[in-house]
């Protein structure tokens, strides 16, 4: 059996502020460990419930946050940016379940660090709903059949994981106090968590089913700036509804990743055409 695990860095025990999840930052270093360490647990719970294959991908900011030769070695892993599906790329139909380890609620809910692929975006909506990254990965995995077994996070990521994902098993790690404020298991307890319900994930892969893909997939950006707005409104299809929303509809999943891959980058651009301003004195 083959098992794919997406790991993001928000949703890591003992992980609660800024500073921790930016290169850079002082806590960066530290957040490295914990990010890797609750990995570790992850893949160990997936041999430990009959794995043949793990595949890893990094899923946070670079995307190349992992102390790699603390990486368990029986796993391989995806690493780098940009890559053309993001959080869940090298998902394909070979794998008999998708884990999502670290995993953070959407921008414009409350959670710890919440927000949707990017800080540009103050929330991304699908249809006409405020979508999270664990949800749009999600419909990824079911385009190559793939359903999600597994969420770890804050309480408030695993009962959106719950509500919108038949089956999953999760690990809620801490409890969102803020935006920036938890209140976490000790790393170990965490970590022992997360095995065993990679664990249960795995053993229960085959009775899983892939979330349904919408027949309609229409896109709904609110970005932090009029300009990136602009920006976004220039690809082909997309209508800017307000200064700062813009909307597009997509054809399927991989499109729709896409979509926000380009809305990221040309929203980033316009924030950087702005530090001359915000930096003059």
């Amino acid at each position: 059996m083959d098992v794919y695990i997406s790991v993001d860095m928000e949703g890591i025990s003992g992980i609660a502020t800024v500073d921790q999840v930016v290169r850079g930052g002082h806590g960066y270093p530290r957040a490295q460990e914990l990010m890797t360490a609750e990995a570790n647990a992850a893949i160990a719970g997936a041999f430990d419930a009959g794995a043949e294959n793990v595949t890893v991908n990094d899923s946070h900011g670079t995307m190349d946050n992992f102390l790699q030769d603390a990486l368990d070695e029986r796993a391989r892993l995806v690493t780098g940016s940009p890559k053309a599906q993001c959080m869940a790329h090298g998902l394909g139909g070979e794998h008999a379940v998708a884990l999502f380890v670290g995993y953070h609620a959407p921008g414009g809910c409350p959670g710890v660090l919440a927000h949707s692929f990017s800080s540009q975006f103050s929330w991304l909506k699908l249809n006409g709903r405020i979508v999270s990254e664990a949800e749009v990965n999600a419909l990824l995995a079911a385009e190559h059949g793939v359903p999600v077994g597994l969420v770890t996070g804050d309480d408030q990521i695993c009962g959106l994981a719950e509500r919108v994902f038949p089956g999953v098993a999760t690990a809620p790690v801490k409890r969102a106090e803020g935006f920036s404020a938890a209140n976490s298991l000790h790393p170990r307890r965490a970590q022992a968590m997360v095995r065993a319900a990679a664990a249960e994930a795995v053993r229960r892969a085959a009775d899983l089913r892939p979330v349904e893909i919408p027949d309609r997939l229409e896109l709904t950006g609110g970005f932090q700036t009029a300009a990136a707005a602009e920006y976004a409104a220039e690809v082909p299809g997309a209508r800017r509804i307000d200064d700062t929303t813009v909307t597009c509809e997509v054809s399927d999943p991989t499109a729709l990743v896409g979509l926000i891959g380009v809305w990221f980058a040309t929203s980033s651009l316009a924030a950087r055409s702005r530090l001359p301003l915000v930096t003059l004195r």
